[in-house]
């Protein structure tokens, strides 16, 4: 299998990767362009775009769009998050010029007809209202909104209702203007794909675009900061969130490692300490993230109000012990499983037609899977322990709590168990 990378004259990239053997293809545009490049006045317009897109071409109604894929027993669909906007579809061999062509056709040619954009309004402030009602789903938007306040990479990717409500046929048509030029485009295909058809036909559907300099995002500071939502649920739900490296950052893997040794398991600190010996949670996890410029390790847990309190100071309690006692053996079994994820999500052909757009934006190139497997196995129990005691004490940090939390301690109560 061999990763084949074309950049257009104008910009427009095309990474494909042939996998023997398979009888399907995965391919989609991921545009570099998200919630965090909005202004205040745009939030949640990406979003909105997204949904937008399925909405009607000048060549295709909605239902011919989703009739064309689904015709040939393909799947369609889209996904937005704060950094980028993907279309994506999984299609036999035989169909994927089809499945290209109906990509770029939603890209292209949008009509934004002023009925189906009431319609689509309609849908999102139902998916907001649905997110609400999630506690441990908009606890993370308001964890976001902490640590990164008043902030694009701060702000919900869905928006705020009022602003939903607002917007028109022009705001989204600027957003096009603004993001989606050929620069910020990149066509990603995997499995049965032959690279120089996909360049060939990508050239006819998008190497005429002018290409225009692309917008650079605001740049993001963690600042850290504390919102409390009191509610009569049955559970409280905290989440904590501490500064971490971007994804360019040397220490993004020794994060990783360090998310999946804290809490990324049935065999970790968090949940062997917290949920197995005392039994005061269901879930309990860790995980780190990562952005351009910056990135968050993330813990989460939903219990009872009455063992609420117990449960952050054991957080940070085990946070600490992990800088001063995470064995070789703990970091083995996180390195073990941060490899085995990644390759088995390789067997997928969706997955690495994710992971070829992701590295494109990211580093300009595919690298190896060898040459990433050799940066996991470079991150020592030295290092962790290091990042450990970092975030244990010193760096910022957001808290996030909703439900029956008057028991639960406030961040300064944190901030001093964690001095002490």
């Amino acid at each position: 299998m061999t990763v084949e990378l074309t950049t257009l004259d104008n910009g427009f990239r095309i990474v494909t990767e042939a996998m023997p053997g398979l009888q399907s293809a995965s391919l989609g545009i991921w545009v570099c362009a998200g919630g965090r490049d909005e202004t205040p006045d745009q939030n949640g317009i990406a979003h909105f775009l997204e949904h937008m897109a399925f909405k009607g071409t000048a060549t295709r109604s909605a239902l011919q769009i989703a009739e064309a894929i689904e015709d040939v027993g393909g799947y369609i669909n889209a996904y937005t998050s704060r950094e980028v906007t993907a279309y994506y579809a999984r299609v036999l061999a035989a169909d994927t010029a089809l499945a290209l062509d109906v990509i770029a056709d939603i890209l292209l040619n949008p009509v934004f007809d002023p009925h189906e954009i009431e319609v689509e309004r309609h849908v999102i402030l139902q998916e907001i209202g649905q997110a609400l009602d999630t506690p441990d789903d908009v606890i993370f938007d308001w964890l976001q909104e902490q640590a990164y306040p008043g902030q694009a990479l701060g702000r919900t990717i869905l928006g705020p209702p009022e602003r939903i409500r607002a917007f028109g046929r022009a705001d989204l048509s600027r957003f096009v203007t603004e993001h989606y030029g050929p620069g910020q485009m990149i066509l990603s295909a995997a499995g049965a794909v032959d690279h120089e058809t996909i360049v060939a036909q990508a050239r006819a559907l998008f190497g005429a675009l002018p290409a225009r300099p692309a917008r650079s995002a605001e740049a993001a500071r963690f600042r850290g900061g504390e919102t409390r939502h009191e509610k009569a649920l049955e559970q409280a739900h905290l989440a904590l969130a501490f500064e971490g490296p971007g994804y360019r950052d040397p220490d993004f893997y020794t994060a990783q490692i360090h998310a999946i040794a804290l809490g990324g398991g049935m065999s970790s600190r968090l949940f062997q300490e917290i949920r197995e010996k005392r039994g005061l949670c269901y879930t309990i996890f860790a995980q780190s993230g990562a952005y351009a410029d910056t990135g968050m390790t993330t813990i989460y847990a939903g219990t009872s109000a009455e063992d609420v309190g117990e449960l952050a100071r054991l957080t940070i309690d085990e946070m600490k012990r992990a800088a001063d006692t995470l064995t070789e053996a703990e970091v083995e079994r996180a390195r073990a499983q941060m490899k085995a994820g990644l390759l088995m999500g390789l067997e997928s052909p969706s997955s690495r037609a994710e992971r070829m757009a992701r590295m494109v934006q990211i580093w300009g190139h595919v690298p190896a899977i060898e040459k990433t497997v050799a940066k996991i196995d470079a991150v020592t129990p030295e290092a962790v322990r290091r990042f450990a005691s970092v975030l244990g004490t010193t760096a910022p940090a957001a808290l996030a709590l909703y439900g029956p939390v008057a028991g639960a301690p406030d961040l300064a109560q944190l901030h001093a168990r964690r001095a002490a």
